[in-house]
């Protein structure tokens, strides 16, 4: 048997994991101590300046799967997937400027996202979209706990559960206790890591490559990655846009810091400068996809970014890896956290008779905790969860148009609310890829795949994307134009 030879021993690898994870916890927990209360557990008690609402912002959108999706999508998907992923990333921070303000209006006090739809549609889309919410967030903490690991496994060949139990021991430890307050601090600090560390890594990349990494390189190697005419560069930019972009409209993490910001002018700036500091870091790591599979054709997508940085197999650059990639986990993860303990404690009395007597807070905190273990199973075992990813994906974009539709529609029947979002999700579903993306309910299984045009057939998932995200649009135009005849 061959042994496997790694970047890094693994013992230094578990001696980072160990002292980032303590210095985060020590730095949440002191500064938490300081700022206790259900406000500031929810919304730091509404208060939160400009530089720490920015770089919290950043942080928590940029988890550690900015190192694997935007260049292992830019190594089949083209620079139309690059782009797409960069403006699906970075576009809820626009958004946010138009629905962050007048949720504000609609509720001085509010916290949650949720509020708005129970008001505005009533109980039934309420309960559908908090599901939902919590569906997507607990699918993005597994992604996060599985990358990280994945990734100190691959650099040092540290047991998957080591890490992903580090990780969520230190997250939940002062994030359960701090709250809010807690990841917003710990963010600033993980914002600066990230960017000085990426910084370090894109001048490493250009200066042991100087002689390779060029245009012309992707010219003469995956020259159709760049073509106008490569239809994957439309198609897969596209579909991550939509999916993107829809998902992290429902992110609760978002909706708490746009009601922690001390007000209106500090919300709008956080949210521009969020949106243009987000494009560059993931356009950065998208690229390197195109440059890794121009190098070496058989490089595996997944880890195109590392196969280019790591060439040199130096020490100290895993080490950076390391403690980059900690950073970008534990900033989401305890975003994610919070996010998911937040919906249980303002929403929790819609579903108990005798709210009165629960303790939401202890509730909301042993929900996380079995969550958290579902999670750490998972990322221990090493499953892949893309599928179910690109499922929670799919829900999103059946419901981003008629949730946020009702910003600016005076009344919107709840029926008909739940039937646009019923009719997205059932298309989308029906054209929905299986697990090898080969064929769906609609083309493969309820009729023969040689009906269809090779343009629908190759590109299942952009189909399901489109049929959800544009058939609740026209549902609800063709109702107010029914009604209005």
């Amino acid at each position: 048997m061959i042994n496997q030879v790694y970047f890094l021993d693994q013992n230094v690898a578990l001696v980072v994991t160990i002292l980032i994870s303590v210095i985060f916890v020590t730095i949440g927990i002191l500064y938490s101590a300081k700022h206790q209360g259900l406000q500031n557990y929810l919304t730091a008690n509404r208060n939160i300046g400009l530089l720490s609402l920015t770089t919290s912002l950043v942080a928590s959108a940029l988890g550690a799967w900015i190192l694997f999706g935007p260049s292992s999508a830019a190594t089949w998907g083209g620079i139309g997937s690059v782009i797409g992923y960069s403006l699906g990333t970075a576009f809820p921070m626009i958004a946010l400027i138009f629905f962050g303000p007048k949720l504000r209006k609609f509720f001085p006090k509010g916290k949650t996202l949720t509020e708005f739809v129970q008001h505005k549609f009533g109980k039934k889309l309420f309960k559908l979209i908090l599901v939902l919410m919590i569906f997507y967030m607990f699918i993005f903490l597994c992604a996060e706990v599985t990358a990280i690991s994945t990734l100190i496994n691959y650099i040092s060949g540290t047991s998957l559960w080591i890490t992903s139990l580090l990780v969520i021991v230190a997250t939940l430890t002062y994030t359960l206790y701090g709250g809010l307050r807690a990841s917003i601090l710990t963010d600033s600090f993980q914002f600066f890591i990230v960017l000085i560390f990426l910084f370090i890594c894109l001048i490493y990349i250009f200066s042991l490559n100087d002689n390779e990494i060029s245009l012309e390189l992707i010219k003469n190697n995956s020259s159709h990655l760049i073509s106008s005419k490569y239809l994957p560069n439309y198609t897969a930019g596209l579909t991550f846009f939509v999916a993107v972009a829809a998902t992290n409209l429902f992110h609760q993490g978002n909706w708490q810091r746009v009601f922690a910001a001390k007000n209106e002018k500090i919300l709008k700036q956080s949210l521009w400068l969020s949106f243009f500091i987000i494009i560059p870091i993931v356009f950065f790591m998208g690229v390197c996809g195109l440059i890794a599979i121009s190098l070496d054709s058989k490089v595996n997508p997944d880890l195109a970014f590392f196969s280019i940085l790591l060439k040199q197999n130096i020490p100290l650059l895993s080490v950076l890896i390391i403690i980059m990639a900690l950073s970008l986990t534990i900033s989401t993860v305890d975003t994610l956290v919070n996010a998911i303990s937040s919906l249980i404690i303002v929403e929790g009395k819609y579903f108990f008779v005798d709210y009165k007597n629960k303790n939401f807070l202890k509730l909301s905190k042993t929900f996380i905790i079995i969550l958290s273990f579902i999670s750490f199973i998972i990322a221990s075992k090493g499953f892949g969860i893309l599928y179910l990813f690109l499922l929670a994906d799919l829900f999103c974009c059946a419901a981003v148009f008629t949730v946020f539709f009702g910003f600016y529609k005076k009344k919107i029947k709840e029926t008909n609310a739940l039937i646009s979002i019923l009719v997205g999700l059932s298309l989308g579903l029906v054209v929905f890829p299986n697990t090898d993306f080969s064929q769906s309910i609609l083309v493969g299984i309820l009729l023969p795949k040689d009906l269809f045009p090779q343009i629908i057939t190759n590109y299942l998932l952009f189909w399901s994307f489109l049929l959800a995200t544009l058939s609740p649009v026209i549902a609800i135009i063709s109702y107010d134009s029914f009604k209005r005849r």
